[in-house]
């Protein structure tokens, strides 16, 4: 933990000097009306997010990066999944694989699906997210599993009304994963849709895509059962296909470019009741289910010659099932003017089968993997704010948070290899609990905010044995100290300068710390490894945002080192020699350096005119072994143009994305095999959205409008640039989006 250790310091100095005896002593006179204007309350700011602060604020009163998507950012026609999400925003993607099963060996790719948000060159695990604050449970991919992979597309944007995407670390407010930031998701409250004097309303939306060929039906309805209560109900269902690209090679072999068939089905279901008796009450109970599951023929593991593999099908299921409630009080006590509560309880289940039809004997066999998360999530926060004296505001946030996770999993299936007997685990049913206390102390005037933050984990793996893992079982525990320190200098009115220095931590999985898998005729196997370290990271940011005229813009520079990355799989010993098996463990060796810029901005150049731009780039190194980090993704810039005509709203959209370099990349194919690069490339978006009649409005999207051919960097790293089957991982080409909603 020498990075929290590094920071401590600094984050405590600064909290004596701003938290000393005068400013105490005037900080416990009551509230007055002369409080600076960012005391007042965030309902009377414009935008208002969460993920920043833990508490509502305006995002202008935030040190550091953040991307809120609502309204019409998460238009249906625009906007049907999580990778249409990170379409246009630059250092953000969302990895998306071509689905080349195959059904035991290590290389196939595509199985977890969307598997995950990459937020400035780092992914998977080391991003945080969240629904209505429970986290959404983990990214499960290892090759102990074959090529089985379990994703983290737990979502039905159908259910969501605002995401938030922090950058950079967020361990200071929410502990363990916010390494590389945080991707926090809001569902739909009855208020998005009850207007005044409404007893009840509704939304219902249909929406078509030419790229997986979806179809998708919603409907929500909205009620107010009284004065004190309201409730909603939402119900999601579609079906789609695989995911178009621009290969033409249709073979039913492994020779296949073409995707591969697919039938995919979605269904997500919300329930709300929203409580509030007054006195400044308010409690909310939520219910929401996401189910998907996919059913495909693997053409493209069958052998191309007399031997090997004949038939594969393959199926995946996934299900996430919450029950939440959220309960605020107004206590307004010289401890805290407000209380929040948040209980959760959390269920999620994934499963993946492979069955292969072979020429050998025996000639058929299956594998069956399964992965399971239960979660228990509390959270207890106050909120106290007073002004220390005529110029200077103080905001206290403070709190404690609890979560225990249980997780499992499950190889079973036919003809397992003969050193293998089935059901077995790769690791062992775990028990992970984490305890943390959190406090960020707020300090604003009209020129200044200075926003100093510390939290305390503690967290621990306790194994339980199992006749179906064989070895003993490493248990693990560990506290991280985070420290983060925010500052805002407004030097005039609507510009306004930050700077965000924060610490971050990830906690080692139960996967990395009980890792077991073994191959006597291979001579190879695979140790736990109890002297895991937490993966920690120093991240700072500076930047600007401003309001100048008919400009709105914000740019932003950062920097960030981590330790101790967790690596999977490294040899530790072993000569492979009979008597002296491979092994390998996970084991901390990565020490990683990233550093970026960002611009984004809207230039208003009419009453009806609007043009956006935005651009982002991210260098990226391991130090530890000198080599560039492959995850980390080329620049990306956007440039949009919208037009009002009436109540019709016309849009174009350019991305062009830089090539990425050969001495950008990893070396890491065998064989002396040289990567894949990916050249650069331009694609253009058109849009349009027109009302119907009033309440119901058309929309739609053509995507990459010439049909360019282009490859995205996220979604063929690894493959080798002589690969014959490289176009099976180009994106689609042009293609349509259609949604019509309307509310009543």
């Amino acid at each position: 933990m020498r990075s929290a250790r590094a920071f401590t310091p600094v984050f405590l100095a600064c909290c004596a000097l701003l938290a000393g005896p005068t400013a105490w002593a005037q900080g416990a006179a009551a509230a007055s009306a002369d409080a600076p204007p960012q005391a007042q309350p965030a309902a009377l700011l414009p935008e208002v997010v969460v993920s920043g602060s833990r508490s509502e604020r305006a995002i202008e009163e935030v040190p550091a990066t953040i991307d809120v998507l609502s309204g019409e950012a998460l238009d249906p026609a625009r906007v049907q999944d999580i990778r249409d999400l990170a379409r246009e925003l630059p250092n953000v993607s969302v990895q998306r694989s071509a689905q080349r099963f195959g059904a035991v060996a290590p290389g196939g790719t595509g199985r977890e699906g969307n598997a995950g948000f990459n937020i400035r060159g780092l992914e998977g695990n080391r991003v945080l997210l969240t629904v209505d604050g429970i986290r959404v449970p983990r990214e499960l991919n290892s090759g102990v599993f074959g090529s089985a992979a379990f994703g983290r597309d737990h979502y039905d944007l159908g259910l969501i009304s605002r995401v938030e995407i922090l950058r950079g670390a967020s361990s200071a407010l929410y502990g363990s994963d916010g390494l590389a930031g945080m991707v926090a998701m809001f569902t739909t409250e009855p208020k998005d849709l009850l207007k005044d004097g409404q007893k009840l309303a509704g939304r219902a939306g249909v929406q078509l895509d030419s790229a997986d060929h979806r179809r998708g039906l919603g409907l929500t309805l909205a009620g107010r059962a009284s004065e004190t209560v309201q409730w909603l109900g939402s119900v999601q269902a579609g079906r789609s296909e695989a995911l178009d690209n621009q290969g033409e090679n249709q073979a039913l072999n492994s020779s296949r470019t073409a995707p591969n068939p697919q039938d995919d089905r979605n269904h997500a279901l919300l329930g709300k009741l929203v409580v509030t008796p007054g006195g400044g009450q308010r409690h909310t109970l939520a219910l929401e289910q996401v189910d998907k599951s996919s059913a495909l023929e693997g053409y493209s593991a069958r052998t191309t010659s007399d031997t090997g593999t004949l038939d594969l099908d393959a199926r995946t299921d996934m299900r996430r099932t919450r029950l939440s409630w959220d309960g605020r009080y107004r206590v307004d006590g010289a401890w805290a003017d407000e209380l929040r509560a948040t209980v959760g309880h959390q269920r999620s289940e994934s499963q993946e089968v492979a069955t292969e039809l072979r020429t050998a004997t025996p000639n058929t066999r299956s594998r069956d993997v399964s992965y399971t998360e239960r979660l228990w999530q509390g959270v207890l926060q106050a909120e106290k704010t007073r002004p220390l004296g005529p110029d200077w505001s103080h905001k206290l946030v403070y709190g404690a948070d609890v979560s225990v996770a249980t997780l499992g999993n499950l190889v079973t299936g036919t003809a397992p290899p003969v050193y293998e007997s089935y059901p077995l685990q790769r690791f062992p049913t775990t028990r992970e609990t984490t305890a943390a206390l959190f406090v960020q102390d707020e300090f604003a005037s009209e020129r200044w905010s200075l926003i100093p933050a510390l939290r305390y984990d503690h967290f621990a793996l306790d194994p339980q044995s199992s006749p179906l893992y064989p070895l003993p079982a490493a248990s693990l525990s560990g506290s991280a100290l985070s420290p983060k320190l925010g500052a805002i200098l407004r030097p005039a009115p609507g510009w306004s300068v930050f700077a965000n220095l924060a610490a971050g931590f990830k906690a080692p999985s139960p996967l990395q710390l009980n890792n077991y898998f073994e191959n006597p005729l291979g001579n190879y196997k695979t140790l736990p490894n109890p002297e895991l370290k937490p993966e920690t990271s120093r991240t700072l940011e500076l930047g600007t945002r401003a309001t100048t005229g008919a400009l709105d813009w914000e740019a932003a520079v950062f920097t960030g080192r981590y330790k101790d990355f967790i690596e999977d799989l490294v040899l530790v010993a072993g000569s492979g020699a009979p008597g002296d098996p491979l092994q390998f463990q996970a084991v901390n060796r990565g020490q990683v350096r990233l550093s970026g810029f960002e611009l984004k901005g809207t230039l208003a150049l009419g009453p009806a005119t609007d043009l956006r731009l935005a651009y982002g780039q991210t260098r990226g190194k391991d130090t530890a072994l000198d080599r560039p980090l492959n995850s980390v993704n080329p620049a990306k810039l956007v440039l949009g143009l919208q037009q009002r005509l009436g109540d019709w709203k016309l849009g174009a959209t350019l991305i062009h994305v830089a090539k990425k370099s050969a001495g950008d990349i990893a070396q890491t194919l065998s064989g002396g095999q040289q990567p894949f690069a990916t050249p650069s490339y331009t694609t253009l978006d058109l849009s349009a959205s027109w009302p119907l009649r009033p309440g119901t409005r058309l929309s739609v999207a053509l995507h990459n409008l010439t049909n360019r051919k282009y490859w995205e960097w996220t979604n063929v790293r690894g493959i080798a640039a002589n690969s014959p089957v490289l176009d099976a991982y180009t994106a689609p080409g042009r293609a349509l989006s259609v949604a019509m909603v309307t509310d009543f």
